[in-house]
């Protein structure tokens, strides 16, 4: 039988070495990392990742590339299926050296699950050698999504960061976050995206989005979602959300698999009324 302990994928002798897994909602993986890379795939459910330069979020048709020895924490949002692709050392020089969320081709989740379905020491020779390249080749091409939420390294705009992550719904302004982290509006937008690549208000139309996801994913009703992250329209929401996933096909699955739909198979109507949207203040900084 095939091991689910990662552990038992590191040392081995192949480039790519491919362990499916099972998790119930609601588990968490503690803070860890390996010495090969890693391709951890949703196939079903949602993932929620993080680690000191960011946070991930993983649905369904979508993969987590994590360079070696990066430390990370998982969180299962729903039951989640996964395919964890450990890749050696040798075999991804000049593969990108930060995480990010990519696209799973067709091809590469049809070469994921047929290089499971080889022995863990496949003859490099013969199929399973020829599924790994191309493994490692698809992985190259995969295009990169916005499901990523970049930390700045700056104290003061972490905390920012930190904040809106934990109070999505707050009504706090530009102005209002520059002055609680001591800084300028105009200093905090400049260094805001000098450190992130985004906008303050990217950034935080991209932590809404995140946290809706998986609050959906968790089974949360479309007006409970809405409503939690600061959003008085679904529809606005459901925008929002389109604009961070275009309408691949791998997207098309991921947005009807968790796209605010309720839980009897109805569509919740934009005339019915919305929960309030309360004002949800962030704890005061130390």
């Amino acid at each position: 039988m095939r091991s689910i302990r990662a552990e038992d994928y590191q040392d081995v002798p192949r480039a790519v070495a491919v362990m499916p897994k099972h998790y119930a909602a609601g588990s968490r993986i503690a803070p860890h990392s390996h010495p090969r890379a890693q391709l951890l795939y949703a196939t079903a459910g949602l993932m929620m990742a993080t680690a000191e330069e960011g946070t991930w979020v993983v649905p369904e048709g979508h993969a987590l590339w994590i360079p070696p020895r990066l430390t990370h924490a998982v969180a299962m949002h729903g039951a989640v299926a996964m395919c964890s692709a450990y890749l050696s050392v040798e075999a991804v020089r000049g593969f990108p050296t930060r995480a990010r969320v990519i696209e799973v081709s067709a091809l590469l989740a049809a070469s994921l699950a047929a290089l499971g379905a080889e022995p863990v020491l496949y003859d490099e020779t013969d199929r399973g050698g020829h599924l790994a390249a191309l493994v490692l080749d698809e992985i190259q091409r995969a295009p990169e999504t916005k499901l990523t939420l970049p930390l700045p390294s700056d104290p003061r705009l972490r905390r920012v960061c930190l904040g809106l992550i934990e109070a999505p719904a707050t009504t706090f302004d530009l102005d209002a976050w520059a002055d609680r982290s001591g800084l300028s509006r105009r200093t905090l937008t400049r260094r805001f995206r000098r450190e992130t690549g985004l906008t303050f208000g990217q950034w935080r139309a991209r932590a809404r989005v995140v946290r809706a996801l998986a609050l959906a994913a968790d089974g949360w009703t479309p007006r409970q979602v809405a409503a939690s992250v600061g959003y008085r329209s679904i529809q606005a929401l459901r925008e929002r959300t389109k604009g961070l996933l275009p309408m691949q096909t791998s997207d098309v699955r991921t947005l009807r698999s968790i796209s605010f739909v309720d839980p009897r198979g109805r569509v919740e109507s934009e005339a019915e009324p919305l929960l309030t949207v309360q004002e949800t203040k962030p704890a005061a900084y130390p």
